[in-house]
């Protein structure tokens, strides 16, 4: 079983940065693949990022490739998303997640966190 708990969202003006962290409870953190969500009001959820257990591989979604960078802490049980030049429609509430799918990227996700808010005001 393993528990995240997200921090670091709030209020940005378009063109500014966020990073966003996850705590994850557990030994075996490093097992899994991790990655980010977001949902918007009135919208289904959507994939954004994700990172392999060693964090050498990562896969971004096309509407934020090269503005969003993930990276994960193995030692610190912990997953970020660095979130740069963020717009008004990166406005959403941003979830963590870890998968134990053995294949990459990852097939489904297993763990989720309860969600952190993100409005970027224009």
């Amino acid at each position: 079983q393993v528990q995240l708990a997200e921090s670091g969202g709030g209020l940005v003006q378009a063109g500014g940065s966020l990073r966003l962290s996850c705590a994850a409870s557990g030994r075996t953190f490093s097992r899994y693949a991790m990655g980010w969500f977001r949902q918007a009001p009135g919208k289904a959820r959507e994939f954004v990022a994700a990172i392999n257990w060693s964090g050498g591989d990562t896969v971004y979604a096309n509407s934020v490739k090269g503005r969003f960078s993930i990276s994960r802490d193995n030692a610190k049980n912990t997953v970020y998303l660095q979130m740069n030049s963020l717009k008004p429609e990166d406005t959403a509430v941003y979830y963590c997640t870890a998968s134990y799918d053995t294949t990459w990227p990852a097939r489904a996700y297993n763990y989720w966190g309860q969600g952190t808010q993100v409005t970027v005001s224009s």
